[in-house]
Protein backbone atom coordinates (compact mmCIF):
# COMPACT_ATOMS: atom_id res chain seq x y z
CA UNK A 1 0.00 0.00 0.00
CA UNK A 2 1.44 3.15 -0.67
CA UNK A 3 2.20 5.48 2.01
CA UNK A 4 0.02 8.78 0.88
CA UNK A 5 -3.41 6.19 0.51
CA UNK A 6 -2.04 4.75 3.81
CA UNK A 7 -2.08 7.98 5.86
CA UNK A 8 -5.33 8.89 3.95
CA UNK A 9 -6.97 5.83 5.40
CA UNK A 10 -5.40 6.59 9.32
CA UNK A 11 -6.52 9.84 9.36
CA UNK A 12 -10.29 8.48 8.20
CA UNK A 13 -10.25 5.89 10.46
CA UNK A 14 -9.57 8.11 13.01
CA UNK A 15 -12.62 10.07 11.89
CA UNK A 16 -14.60 7.14 11.96
CA UNK A 17 -13.62 6.25 15.60
CA UNK A 18 -14.91 9.10 17.57
CA UNK A 19 -18.36 8.27 15.72
CA UNK A 20 -17.78 5.31 17.83
CA UNK A 21 -18.74 6.76 21.62
CA UNK A 22 -22.17 8.23 22.91
CA UNK A 23 -24.51 9.24 21.60
CA UNK A 24 -24.49 6.98 18.84
CA UNK A 25 -23.83 3.61 20.71
CA UNK A 26 -21.52 1.91 17.41
CA UNK A 27 -19.47 -0.10 19.49
CA UNK A 28 -18.53 -2.23 16.88
CA UNK A 29 -17.48 0.96 14.67
CA UNK A 30 -14.50 1.85 17.20
CA UNK A 31 -12.85 -1.98 16.73
CA UNK A 32 -13.24 -1.67 13.02
CA UNK A 33 -11.61 1.85 12.98
CA UNK A 34 -8.76 0.30 14.54
CA UNK A 35 -8.77 -2.79 12.88
CA UNK A 36 -8.25 -0.32 9.45
CA UNK A 37 -5.11 1.45 11.13
CA UNK A 38 -3.89 -2.21 12.41
CA UNK A 39 -4.15 -2.99 8.96
CA UNK A 40 -2.24 -0.06 7.59
CA UNK A 41 0.87 -0.35 10.10
CA UNK A 42 1.49 -4.18 10.21
CA UNK A 43 2.93 -3.74 6.95
CA UNK A 44 4.10 -0.05 6.79
CA UNK A 45 8.12 1.48 7.93
CA UNK A 46 8.51 2.56 11.25
CA UNK A 47 7.87 6.71 9.81
CA UNK A 48 5.06 5.65 8.24
CA UNK A 49 3.67 3.48 10.84
CA UNK A 50 4.34 6.59 13.19
CA UNK A 51 2.65 8.96 10.89
CA UNK A 52 -0.29 6.94 10.78
CA UNK A 53 -0.85 6.85 14.40
CA UNK A 54 -0.41 10.87 14.55
CA UNK A 55 -3.23 10.98 12.10
CA UNK A 56 -5.71 8.40 13.80
CA UNK A 57 -5.11 9.77 16.80
CA UNK A 58 -5.60 13.19 15.60
CA UNK A 59 -8.92 12.85 13.02
CA UNK A 60 -9.95 11.19 16.25
CA UNK A 61 -9.13 13.52 19.44
CA UNK A 62 -9.33 16.83 17.21
CA UNK A 63 -13.38 15.27 16.04
CA UNK A 64 -14.01 13.87 19.71
CA UNK A 65 -12.51 17.23 21.59
CA UNK A 66 -13.62 19.91 18.70
CA UNK A 67 -16.63 21.55 21.97
CA UNK A 68 -13.64 22.55 23.84
CA UNK A 69 -12.93 25.26 21.28
CA UNK A 70 -16.51 26.52 22.59
CA UNK A 71 -15.41 27.52 26.41
CA UNK A 72 -12.35 29.39 24.44
CA UNK A 73 -14.06 31.68 21.81
CA UNK A 74 -17.30 32.11 23.02
CA UNK A 75 -17.18 32.25 26.69
CA UNK A 76 -13.19 32.91 27.14
CA UNK A 77 -12.84 35.72 24.16
CA UNK A 78 -10.11 33.89 22.25
CA UNK A 79 -10.40 34.70 18.79
CA UNK A 80 -11.92 31.89 16.68
CA UNK A 81 -9.03 31.17 14.94
CA UNK A 82 -6.76 30.99 17.92
CA UNK A 83 -9.11 28.86 19.51
CA UNK A 84 -9.45 26.22 17.00
CA UNK A 85 -5.40 26.17 17.03
CA UNK A 86 -5.34 25.52 20.45
CA UNK A 87 -7.56 22.68 20.53
CA UNK A 88 -5.49 21.09 16.67
CA UNK A 89 -2.48 21.29 19.25
CA UNK A 90 -4.05 19.39 21.86
CA UNK A 91 -5.20 17.02 19.30
CA UNK A 92 -1.73 16.99 17.78
CA UNK A 93 0.16 16.39 21.47
CA UNK A 94 -2.39 13.47 22.81
CA UNK A 95 -2.11 11.76 19.18
CA UNK A 96 1.94 11.89 20.36
CA UNK A 97 1.11 9.29 22.35
CA UNK A 98 0.11 6.63 19.27
CA UNK A 99 2.55 8.03 17.20
CA UNK A 100 4.90 6.54 19.39
CA UNK A 101 3.74 3.64 20.46
CA UNK A 102 2.89 2.22 17.17
CA UNK A 103 6.32 3.85 14.97
CA UNK A 104 8.41 2.06 17.64
CA UNK A 105 6.78 -1.17 17.22
CA UNK A 106 7.19 -1.04 13.78
CA UNK A 107 10.87 -0.19 14.47
CA UNK A 108 11.43 -3.23 16.81
CA UNK A 109 9.36 -6.04 14.97
CA UNK A 110 9.47 -6.77 11.16
CA UNK A 111 6.53 -6.87 9.19
CA UNK A 112 3.58 -9.44 9.71
CA UNK A 113 1.43 -11.18 11.90
CA UNK A 114 3.98 -10.80 15.20
CA UNK A 115 3.64 -7.23 14.52
CA UNK A 116 0.29 -7.26 14.13
CA UNK A 117 -0.27 -8.78 17.55
CA UNK A 118 2.32 -6.85 19.08
CA UNK A 119 0.46 -3.55 18.40
CA UNK A 120 -2.39 -5.11 20.84
CA UNK A 121 -0.04 -4.34 23.78
CA UNK A 122 1.39 -1.07 22.01
CA UNK A 123 -2.21 0.29 21.94
CA UNK A 124 -2.65 0.12 25.75
CA UNK A 125 0.76 1.24 26.55
CA UNK A 126 -0.28 4.74 24.29
CA UNK A 127 -3.52 4.71 26.30
CA UNK A 128 -2.58 4.35 29.82
CA UNK A 129 0.10 6.84 29.11
CA UNK A 130 -2.35 9.47 28.04
CA UNK A 131 -4.71 8.63 31.49
CA UNK A 132 -1.66 9.24 33.59
CA UNK A 133 1.37 11.36 31.79
CA UNK A 134 1.29 15.07 32.93
CA UNK A 135 -1.93 14.72 35.22
CA UNK A 136 -4.01 12.53 32.87
CA UNK A 137 -6.18 13.49 30.08
CA UNK A 138 -7.99 9.95 29.16
CA UNK A 139 -11.18 11.94 27.30
CA UNK A 140 -12.84 9.21 25.17
CA UNK A 141 -10.53 6.46 25.47
CA UNK A 142 -11.06 3.66 23.24
CA UNK A 143 -12.23 1.45 25.58
CA UNK A 144 -15.61 3.60 26.52
CA UNK A 145 -17.01 3.03 23.58
CA UNK A 146 -17.32 -0.57 25.39
CA UNK A 147 -20.25 0.64 28.07
CA UNK A 148 -22.31 -1.58 25.35
CA UNK A 149 -22.25 -4.82 23.58
CA UNK A 150 -19.83 -7.89 24.30
CA UNK A 151 -17.18 -6.45 25.60
CA UNK A 152 -19.08 -4.38 28.73
CA UNK A 153 -18.74 -7.76 30.52
CA UNK A 154 -15.31 -7.59 30.97
CA UNK A 155 -15.65 -4.36 32.88
CA UNK A 156 -15.99 -4.87 36.41
CA UNK A 157 -12.99 -7.68 35.64
CA UNK A 158 -10.63 -5.66 34.62
CA UNK A 159 -11.60 -1.82 33.67
CA UNK A 160 -11.69 0.64 30.99
CA UNK A 161 -7.98 -0.03 29.74
CA UNK A 162 -8.67 -3.83 30.02
CA UNK A 163 -11.24 -3.27 27.38
CA UNK A 164 -9.05 -0.94 25.51
CA UNK A 165 -6.88 -3.60 25.43
CA UNK A 166 -9.16 -6.79 24.31
CA UNK A 167 -10.93 -4.33 22.06
CA UNK A 168 -7.41 -3.80 20.45
CA UNK A 169 -6.97 -7.22 20.54
CA UNK A 170 -10.26 -7.50 18.46
CA UNK A 171 -9.36 -5.12 15.99
CA UNK A 172 -6.26 -7.32 15.03
CA UNK A 173 -8.44 -10.68 15.06
CA UNK A 174 -10.43 -9.02 12.21
CA UNK A 175 -6.92 -7.96 9.98
CA UNK A 176 -6.04 -11.94 10.51
CA UNK A 177 -9.91 -13.15 9.91
CA UNK A 178 -9.43 -11.18 6.53
CA UNK A 179 -6.33 -12.55 5.34
CA UNK A 180 -8.20 -15.99 6.24
CA UNK A 181 -5.29 -16.98 8.89
CA UNK A 182 -7.70 -18.72 11.01
CA UNK A 183 -5.54 -20.33 13.51
CA UNK A 184 -4.52 -16.59 14.59
CA UNK A 185 -7.98 -14.95 14.29
CA UNK A 186 -9.74 -17.46 16.30
CA UNK A 187 -8.16 -17.07 19.81
CA UNK A 188 -7.84 -12.94 19.25
CA UNK A 189 -11.70 -12.95 18.50
CA UNK A 190 -13.11 -15.56 20.83
CA UNK A 191 -11.31 -13.94 23.68
CA UNK A 192 -13.17 -11.09 24.11
CA UNK A 193 -16.32 -12.50 23.35
CA UNK A 194 -15.48 -14.73 26.75
CA UNK A 195 -16.89 -11.60 28.50
CA UNK A 196 -20.29 -12.62 27.36
CA UNK A 197 -19.76 -16.01 30.16
CA UNK A 198 -18.15 -14.01 32.57
CA UNK A 199 -20.08 -13.61 36.29
CA UNK A 200 -21.34 -10.23 36.76
CA UNK A 201 -22.93 -9.80 39.87
CA UNK A 202 -20.46 -9.05 42.90
CA UNK A 203 -22.69 -6.46 44.61
CA UNK A 204 -25.63 -6.38 46.68
CA UNK A 205 -28.56 -4.12 47.28
CA UNK A 206 -27.99 -1.61 50.57
CA UNK A 207 -31.42 -0.10 50.03
CA UNK A 208 -33.27 2.51 47.61
CA UNK A 209 -32.65 6.19 48.04
CA UNK A 210 -34.84 8.85 46.42
CA UNK A 211 -32.70 11.75 44.87
CA UNK A 212 -33.75 15.15 43.82
CA UNK A 213 -31.30 16.48 41.63
CA UNK A 214 -31.32 20.06 40.41
CA UNK A 215 -30.44 21.13 36.77
CA UNK A 216 -31.03 24.98 36.46
CA UNK A 217 -29.71 25.73 33.13
CA UNK A 218 -27.91 28.92 34.41
CA UNK A 219 -26.13 29.95 30.69
CA UNK A 220 -22.58 30.32 31.53
CA UNK A 221 -22.05 33.72 30.43
CA UNK A 222 -24.26 34.42 33.10
CA UNK A 223 -23.56 32.30 35.57
CA UNK A 224 -20.74 34.60 37.20
CA UNK A 225 -22.37 37.91 36.23
CA UNK A 226 -22.74 40.13 39.09
CA UNK A 227 -26.04 41.49 38.21
CA UNK A 228 -27.64 37.97 38.01
CA UNK A 229 -26.25 36.36 40.70
CA UNK A 230 -29.52 37.18 43.02
CA UNK A 231 -31.85 35.87 40.24
CA UNK A 232 -29.85 32.77 40.01
CA UNK A 233 -29.67 32.10 43.53
CA UNK A 234 -33.57 32.79 43.85
CA UNK A 235 -34.04 30.79 41.18
CA UNK A 236 -31.68 27.57 42.73
CA UNK A 237 -33.53 28.48 45.67
CA UNK A 238 -36.77 27.55 44.25
CA UNK A 239 -35.87 24.43 42.38
CA UNK A 240 -34.11 23.40 46.00
CA UNK A 241 -37.85 23.93 47.65
CA UNK A 242 -39.92 21.82 45.52
CA UNK A 243 -37.72 19.33 45.41
CA UNK A 244 -39.21 15.84 47.08
CA UNK A 245 -36.58 13.48 47.66
CA UNK A 246 -34.64 12.32 50.31
CA UNK A 247 -31.34 14.21 49.69
CA UNK A 248 -30.99 16.88 47.03
CA UNK A 249 -27.88 17.26 45.39
CA UNK A 250 -27.01 20.51 43.11
CA UNK A 251 -24.52 20.87 40.28
CA UNK A 252 -20.50 22.13 40.47
CA UNK A 253 -19.84 25.47 41.54
CA UNK A 254 -23.85 26.32 41.32
CA UNK A 255 -23.00 28.87 43.94
CA UNK A 256 -19.91 30.37 41.61
CA UNK A 257 -18.25 31.93 44.44
CA UNK A 258 -16.59 31.01 48.03
CA UNK A 259 -19.53 30.18 50.24
CA UNK A 260 -18.08 32.33 53.13
CA UNK A 261 -19.36 35.58 50.93
CA UNK A 262 -23.00 34.06 51.15
CA UNK A 263 -25.02 36.23 53.72
CA UNK A 264 -26.68 33.93 56.60
CA UNK A 265 -29.97 34.68 55.03
CA UNK A 266 -28.79 33.91 51.37
CA UNK A 267 -27.51 30.22 52.86
CA UNK A 268 -30.83 29.67 55.08
CA UNK A 269 -33.00 30.09 52.01
CA UNK A 270 -31.10 27.61 49.84
CA UNK A 271 -30.93 24.71 52.90
CA UNK A 272 -33.63 22.55 53.58
CA UNK A 273 -34.46 21.57 57.63
CA UNK A 274 -36.87 18.93 56.21
CA UNK A 275 -34.14 17.12 53.95
CA UNK A 276 -29.94 17.27 53.50
CA UNK A 277 -28.25 18.95 50.27
CA UNK A 278 -25.19 18.86 48.82
CA UNK A 279 -23.95 22.12 47.22
CA UNK A 280 -22.03 22.96 45.30
CA UNK A 281 -19.37 26.11 45.82
CA UNK A 282 -15.99 27.16 47.01
CA UNK A 283 -13.94 26.51 50.21
CA UNK A 284 -10.91 28.72 51.22
CA UNK A 285 -9.21 31.57 50.73
CA UNK A 286 -6.60 33.91 48.75
CA UNK A 287 -3.98 33.02 50.80
CA UNK A 288 -4.73 29.44 50.96
CA UNK A 289 -6.39 28.99 47.51
CA UNK A 290 -10.35 28.56 46.75
CA UNK A 291 -11.20 24.44 46.55
CA UNK A 292 -13.86 23.75 44.25
CA UNK A 293 -16.09 21.63 46.51
CA UNK A 294 -19.81 20.46 47.68
CA UNK A 295 -20.65 21.42 50.90
CA UNK A 296 -23.64 19.36 53.03
CA UNK A 297 -25.59 22.54 53.77
CA UNK A 298 -26.31 21.90 58.22
CA UNK A 299 -23.58 19.23 58.53
CA UNK A 300 -19.49 19.21 58.59
CA UNK A 301 -19.33 17.63 55.69
CA UNK A 302 -17.26 18.52 52.34
CA UNK A 303 -15.83 17.23 49.40
CA UNK A 304 -13.14 19.44 47.40
CA UNK A 305 -12.18 18.39 43.96
CA UNK A 306 -8.30 17.00 43.96
CA UNK A 307 -8.22 16.21 40.41
CA UNK A 308 -7.67 19.23 38.68
CA UNK A 309 -8.31 20.19 34.58
CA UNK A 310 -6.01 21.63 33.09
CA UNK A 311 -6.09 25.02 32.32
CA UNK A 312 -9.76 25.17 33.65
CA UNK A 313 -8.66 24.69 37.44
CA UNK A 314 -4.74 24.83 37.27
CA UNK A 315 -2.51 26.47 35.09
CA UNK A 316 0.50 24.01 33.66
CA UNK A 317 3.89 25.98 33.95
CA UNK A 318 4.47 28.32 31.36
CA UNK A 319 0.95 28.80 30.28
CA UNK A 320 -0.09 31.04 32.44
CA UNK A 321 -0.79 33.98 29.63
CA UNK A 322 -2.83 31.51 27.90
CA UNK A 323 -4.95 30.45 30.27
CA UNK A 324 -5.24 34.45 31.75
CA UNK A 325 -6.52 35.42 28.33
CA UNK A 326 -9.55 33.33 28.74
CA UNK A 327 -10.70 35.07 31.62
CA UNK A 328 -11.98 32.28 33.56
CA UNK A 329 -13.08 32.88 37.18
CA UNK A 330 -11.14 31.31 39.40
CA UNK A 331 -8.40 29.63 37.24
CA UNK A 332 -5.56 28.64 39.54
CA UNK A 333 -7.29 26.42 42.17
CA UNK A 334 -5.89 24.29 45.21
CA UNK A 335 -6.41 20.97 45.58
CA UNK A 336 -9.03 19.33 48.32
CA UNK A 337 -8.51 16.94 50.79
CA UNK A 338 -11.78 14.96 52.16
CA UNK A 339 -12.62 11.81 50.40
CA UNK A 340 -14.56 9.92 52.62
CA UNK A 341 -18.12 9.36 51.71
CA UNK A 342 -21.16 11.21 53.26
CA UNK A 343 -23.03 9.05 55.02
CA UNK A 344 -26.91 10.21 54.76
CA UNK A 345 -30.33 8.78 54.71
CA UNK A 346 -28.65 5.24 55.08
CA UNK A 347 -26.46 5.03 52.05
CA UNK A 348 -22.98 6.56 51.56
CA UNK A 349 -22.47 9.05 49.01
CA UNK A 350 -19.41 9.47 47.09
CA UNK A 351 -18.75 12.90 45.53
CA UNK A 352 -17.34 13.31 42.38
CA UNK A 353 -16.59 16.93 40.93
CA UNK A 354 -17.22 16.64 36.82
CA UNK A 355 -14.24 15.58 35.22
CA UNK A 356 -12.88 13.75 38.41
CA UNK A 357 -14.91 10.24 37.28
CA UNK A 358 -12.42 9.62 34.00
CA UNK A 359 -10.14 8.40 36.69
CA UNK A 360 -11.67 5.05 38.35
CA UNK A 361 -8.09 4.61 39.71
CA UNK A 362 -8.45 7.86 41.85
CA UNK A 363 -11.66 6.89 43.54
CA UNK A 364 -11.51 2.81 43.61
CA UNK A 365 -10.50 3.44 47.41
CA UNK A 366 -14.26 4.19 47.95
CA UNK A 367 -15.40 1.06 46.17
CA UNK A 368 -13.77 -1.31 48.92
CA UNK A 369 -13.80 -1.93 52.47
CA UNK A 370 -16.37 -1.99 54.95
CA UNK A 371 -16.66 1.80 54.46
CA UNK A 372 -17.33 1.85 51.16
CA UNK A 373 -19.39 4.30 49.27
CA UNK A 374 -23.01 2.92 48.05
CA UNK A 375 -23.84 5.77 45.67
CA UNK A 376 -21.91 7.79 43.35
CA UNK A 377 -22.91 11.12 43.29
CA UNK A 378 -21.33 13.48 39.94
CA UNK A 379 -22.12 16.64 40.06
CA UNK A 380 -20.38 18.82 36.92
CA UNK A 381 -21.13 22.16 35.15
CA UNK A 382 -20.31 21.50 31.26
CA UNK A 383 -22.13 24.44 30.37
CA UNK A 384 -18.37 25.96 29.10
CA UNK A 385 -18.59 23.26 26.51
CA UNK A 386 -22.17 23.17 24.71
CA UNK A 387 -24.58 20.67 24.43
CA UNK A 388 -23.68 18.85 22.03
CA UNK A 389 -21.18 15.33 22.36
CA UNK A 390 -19.55 16.63 25.34
CA UNK A 391 -22.49 15.94 27.54
CA UNK A 392 -23.01 12.37 26.48
CA UNK A 393 -19.37 11.65 26.46
CA UNK A 394 -19.29 12.23 30.15
CA UNK A 395 -22.38 10.32 30.75
CA UNK A 396 -20.98 7.66 29.00
CA UNK A 397 -17.48 7.85 31.42
CA UNK A 398 -20.33 7.69 34.33
CA UNK A 399 -21.53 4.53 33.00
CA UNK A 400 -18.27 2.62 32.35
CA UNK A 401 -17.81 3.20 36.16
CA UNK A 402 -20.85 2.26 36.95
CA UNK A 403 -20.11 -0.94 35.26
CA UNK A 404 -16.65 -1.11 37.12
CA UNK A 405 -17.56 -0.80 40.56
CA UNK A 406 -20.93 -1.64 40.65
CA UNK A 407 -21.75 1.46 42.13
CA UNK A 408 -25.01 3.56 40.61
CA UNK A 409 -23.96 6.97 39.49
CA UNK A 410 -26.31 9.99 40.59
CA UNK A 411 -25.54 13.14 38.07
CA UNK A 412 -26.38 16.89 39.29
CA UNK A 413 -25.34 18.93 36.25
CA UNK A 414 -25.35 22.83 35.11
CA UNK A 415 -27.10 22.35 31.49
CA UNK A 416 -26.93 18.59 31.56
CA UNK A 417 -26.66 15.41 31.45
CA UNK A 418 -28.90 15.05 34.54
CA UNK A 419 -28.99 11.56 35.10
CA UNK A 420 -29.20 8.35 37.34
CA UNK A 421 -27.29 5.08 35.97
CA UNK A 422 -27.74 1.93 37.48
CA UNK A 423 -25.23 -0.52 38.91
CA UNK A 424 -25.36 -2.17 35.71
CA UNK A 425 -24.05 0.97 33.11
CA UNK A 426 -27.95 1.44 32.24
CA UNK A 427 -29.83 5.15 31.89
CA UNK A 428 -32.64 5.29 34.08
CA UNK A 429 -33.45 8.49 34.01
CA UNK A 430 -32.60 11.70 32.70
CA UNK A 431 -33.41 15.73 32.01
CA UNK A 432 -33.36 16.58 28.52
CA UNK A 433 -30.73 19.85 27.52
CA UNK A 434 -31.17 22.85 28.71
CA UNK A 435 -34.33 21.81 30.38
CA UNK A 436 -34.57 23.77 33.96
CA UNK A 437 -35.75 21.68 36.99
CA UNK A 438 -35.29 18.75 39.43
CA UNK A 439 -34.96 15.31 38.25
CA UNK A 440 -36.67 13.09 41.06
CA UNK A 441 -35.56 9.17 41.06
CA UNK A 442 -34.75 6.51 43.07
CA UNK A 443 -31.29 4.62 42.96
CA UNK A 444 -30.14 1.38 44.79
CA UNK A 445 -27.59 1.69 46.63
CA UNK A 446 -25.03 -1.61 46.27
CA UNK A 447 -22.42 -3.13 48.71
CA UNK A 448 -19.15 -5.48 47.95
CA UNK A 449 -16.38 -5.24 45.62
CA UNK A 450 -16.00 -5.99 41.57
CA UNK A 451 -12.85 -8.35 40.90
CA UNK A 452 -11.74 -4.73 38.65
CA UNK A 453 -12.13 -2.82 41.85
CA UNK A 454 -9.89 -5.24 44.03
CA UNK A 455 -7.14 -5.17 42.32
CA UNK A 456 -7.17 -1.87 41.39
CA UNK A 457 -6.97 -0.98 44.69
CA UNK A 458 -4.38 -3.02 45.86
CA UNK A 459 -1.97 -2.61 42.60
CA UNK A 460 -3.30 0.29 40.60
CA UNK A 461 -2.99 -0.02 36.95
CA UNK A 462 0.28 -0.98 37.06
CA UNK A 463 -0.69 -4.88 36.30
CA UNK A 464 -1.58 -3.20 32.81
CA UNK A 465 1.41 -1.43 32.13
CA UNK A 466 3.68 -4.50 33.30
CA UNK A 467 1.49 -7.05 31.32
CA UNK A 468 2.02 -4.62 28.40
CA UNK A 469 5.38 -4.62 28.43
CA UNK A 470 6.32 -8.10 28.70
CA UNK A 471 3.98 -9.05 25.75
CA UNK A 472 5.90 -6.57 23.49
CA UNK A 473 9.11 -7.67 24.82
CA UNK A 474 8.09 -11.42 23.63
CA UNK A 475 6.49 -10.68 20.58
CA UNK A 476 10.17 -8.89 19.77
CA UNK A 477 12.28 -11.75 20.90
CA UNK A 478 9.88 -14.18 19.15
CA UNK A 479 10.22 -11.94 15.75
CA UNK A 480 13.91 -11.85 15.71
Amino acid sequence: MRAGRALALAAAAGLAHTGSFAPTGLWWLQIAALALLFAVVRRATPRVAALAGALFGFGWLASGLWWLHISMHQFGGVPWLAAALAVALLAAFLSGYYALALGLTARWIVPGRLRLLALVPAWLLAELARASWFSGFPWIASGYAHTVGPLAGWAPWIGVYGISALAALSAAGLVLLRERAWAWAAPALLLPLAGLLLPQEFTASSGRLAVSLVQPSIPQDQKFDAERFATNLETLARLIESSRGQVVITPESVVPLPLAELDRDTLARLSRPDRPALLGTFLGNVDDGFVNSVVALGSDYHYGKRHLLPFGEFIPPGFGWFVHAMNIPLDDQARGDHQRPWVVAGQRLRPLICYEDLFGEDMVASATGPEAATVFVNVSNLAWFGTVMVQDQHLQFSQMRALEFQRPVVRSTNTGATAVVDHHGRVTARLAPLERGVLEAEVEGRTGATPYARWLAALGLWPLWALSLVALAALRRAAQ
